[in-house]
């Protein structure tokens, strides 16, 4: 076949149609050399070549089995492993490290345009760390910026990953910080309030007319300062708050670390639960049956902890006993687990360490591997565009040394990271 021909069959193939460069068609890019994960995430294809038009992976090939137009860019990747870009389902653009300051005084005395700058600053990291695709949960009282940089990230203003917003979380009256105030004082909230089935629905409408992609709600909390959480809105609540999202084409993703809380949750029909950290075996199983899945956050209780001085090789924080104890729970349930770090209150950046807790409390590599690339891209409805080296799909794809599927460290700074077809990241 010649191959202007080739190259024009690639074209139809794509849809949306690329735009054209200068020269009427688009750049093609192959990538050779590298060993590529397998659309299943479970092995790999050796001696292939991947075919990049525009932002999408337009074909995978055995090596010189094509021919190529003059005009290729070719990338060369002998000896690295090509995987997917990474998906974290549950970050925070919009803070950093409680240890640099704490929660409070970042919803409180932070302004606005400074946690919006660093936001800019910590969608950089998060991308050069090969994470392509984030989940962001929640703007913790910085009002609808999550919104602004997710638009300014899709149209390459600022460099980073793509992003969904949820804006503002959606929690019950007097059960969100920051609290412990003079009751006479209405202090700011790091999220909505709403009470009510219509005051829930009436949340989730202006949460959609605002720009969200995801609903997040608060199942749980504390009620006052050293309280242990409880569940904070009824089943009826719950139930109006999902079917509410439902309607206008939104999942959403629920905040619940009791086991009541997470049971309302899953019967209310949530896409995912966070954190889940008192999963009892009947929760675990209920939300297995009701394909409900569990991002865990391990890294965040091991921040927290650290944070508080405990380190690694010391006999286990409680914190970091009882996330590990709900992680066996979890796999030993068959729940589908997803990667949701909570990046945000530890560094951006370090997403992986959510990889590496899950494989060294329990998961194998290659089911941490697939937990962050085709599961997430499901969990986000995104399956035939992201998660995955497949053609047709977003040409979003990371290169390491080392094999991920054995040793997930690997992932630590990939040396190549690509978003929608284009190198942002080249340190080979």
């Amino acid at each position: 076949m010649p191959a202007c021909v080739w190259v024009a069959l690639l074209l139809l193939a794509l849809a949306p149609a690329p735009q054209a460069s200068a020269g009427g068609l688009p750049p093609v890019l192959v990538i050779t050399g590298a060993r590529i994960l397998d659309a299943e995430g479970r092995g790999y294809l050796e001696d292939h070549d991947v075919f990049v038009i525009a932002e999408r992976i337009a074909r995978i090939g055995r090596s010189g089995e094509l021919p190529l137009p003059e005009a290729v860019s070719r990338l060369n990747l002998q000896g690295f492993t090509l995987l997917p870009g990474l998906i974290d389902l549950h970050s925070h653009l919009l803070l950093h490290p409680y240890n640099e300051a704490t929660w409070e005084d970042q919803v409180l005395k932070e302004p606005l345009e400074l946690r919006t700058i660093r936001g800019v600053v910590a969608a950089r990291a998060t991308v050069e760390a090969g994470f392509t695709t984030l989940r962001d949960l929640g703007t913790e009282g910085a009002g609808f910026a999550d919104v602004a940089l997710r638009d300014a990230l899709a149209r390459g203003i600022i460099p980073g990953p793509w992003v969904c917003a949820t804006t503002r979380a959606i929690v019950a009256s007097g059960c969100y910080g920051p609290s412990g105030f003079d009751p006479r004082w209405d202090v700011p909230k790091g999220a909505q309030e709403a009470d009510g089935v219509d005051g829930v629905r009436k949340a989730v409408r202006q949460q959609v007319a605002a720009g969200a992609d995801w609903i997040k709600v608060y199942a749980d909390y504390r009620r006052r300062g050293g309280d242990l959480a409880t569940p904070t809105f009824s089943q009826e609540e719950l139930n109006a708050l999902v079917d509410e999202a439902r309607s206008a084409g939104l999942p959403v993703a629920a905040h619940a670390t009791t086991p009541e809380a997470m049971r309302r949750c899953a019967m209310a029909g949530v896409a995912t639960i966070e954190h889940g950290f008192g999963a009892t075996e009947e929760v675990l199983e209920l939300m297995r049956e009701r394909g409900v899945v569990l991002c865990p956050t391990l890294t965040a209780l091991e921040a927290v902890a650290r944070y508080a001085g405990w380190k690694p090789g010391m006999p286990d924080d409680p914190r970091v006993a009882e996330s590990k104890a709900m992680f066996a729970r979890a796999l030993a349930s068959g729940v589908t687990i997803a990667c949701g770090s909570d990046v945000g209150v530890f560094a951006h950046g370090e997403n992986v360490r959510e990889l590496e807790l899950m494989v060294e409390y329990g998961m194998t590599p290659e089911q941490a591997v697939r937990a962050a690339t085709s599961i997430a891209a499901k969990v986000l409805r995104r399956e035939h565009h992201l998660g995955r080296i497949a053609e047709g799909l977003v040409a979003d794809l990371i290169a390491v040394r080392g094999d991920p599927l054995q040793q997930i460290s690997v992932l630590r700074r990939p040396p190549v990271v690509m978003k929608g077809g284009v190198i942002v990241v080249d340190r080979r």
